[in-house]
């Protein structure tokens, strides 16, 4: 009969969901020097972590937030729904509001930045074993700041805002609603880079937050969808003044 003091001693099995293989490899090899902790599963996308997860039943899965096929915080959604014993902590570069208050919704416990100490990284995953949650400092901010903005009335629904299939462009940026009129005019990422005046990394960027924000699967998906749908975003004008 399993106890709990066995429990709390047995290694700490986590899964790592990172689409650079020298990152995820890396972070892997830092776990095994953990006495306490092991790697039982390695994802290099999205999609692979939730069916990982889904097998293998991790205590923590590392979550990388930009990958292909599935981004992070559709994964992250789908685990933390399937999975409620399975703690997600998400390690990123990506620290900008949208995508804090994003992964936090759909069910991350702990936030680190890829700047983060190895000492921070095991630390952190030893708090979601414990039942703790962890954010970086300023992670910690940011969603303190959005607490306070909760008893703000929010405000008119935008008169776009409703698409079909059930899919609402209510929370995209001006520059998100660009790029998602571009994807679906069948523009290739070096095609919206260039018309944007932006990296294409970042154009990736874009089309994950989309992609996820919109929960569309895949970018094939995503442009189907809306060129079947009557929304105003598809025919209204791209005026270079809404670029910020």
């Amino acid at each position: 009969m399993t106890t709990l003091a066995d429990v709390q001693h047995a290694a700490i099995r986590v899964v790592i969901a990172e689409d650079q293989a020298l990152v995820r490899r890396g972070t892997a090899l830092l776990l095994s020097m953990a006495p306490d902790m092991e790697c039982v599963g390695q994802a290099s996308n999205g999609d692979e972590a939730v069916k990982l997860a889904l097998i293998l039943r991790p205590d923590v899965v590392l979550m990388d937030l930009h990958m292909p096929v599935k981004g992070g915080v559709a994964a992250t959604r789908e685990i933390s729904s399937a999975l409620p014993n399975t703690q997600v902590l998400v390690l990123t570069t990506l620290d900008d509001d949208e995508t804090v208050f994003e992964a936090v919704r759909a069910g991350a416990q702990a936030y680190l930045l890829k700047d983060a100490s190895e000492d921070e990284l095991l630390e952190t995953i030893r708090a979601l074993r414990r039942g703790e949650s962890r954010l970086t400092p300023q992670i910690a901010r940011k969603v303190m700041d959005q607490f306070r903005h909760l008893a703000q009335p929010a405000p008119p629904a935008r008169a776009d805002a409703a698409i079909g299939d059930g899919l609402s462009t209510e929370e995209l940026t001006d520059k998100e609603e660009r790029v998602l009129r571009l994807i679906t005019d069948g523009s290739s990422n070096r095609q919206i880079a260039q018309a944007m005046a932006l990296a294409e990394g970042t154009v990736k960027n874009y089309v994950s937050r989309i992609m996820d924000k919109l929960h569309a699967n895949t970018r094939t998906e995503l442009a189907v969808r809306m060129r079947g749908s009557t929304m105003i975003l598809q025919s209204a004008p791209c005026p270079s003044s809404k670029l910020r």
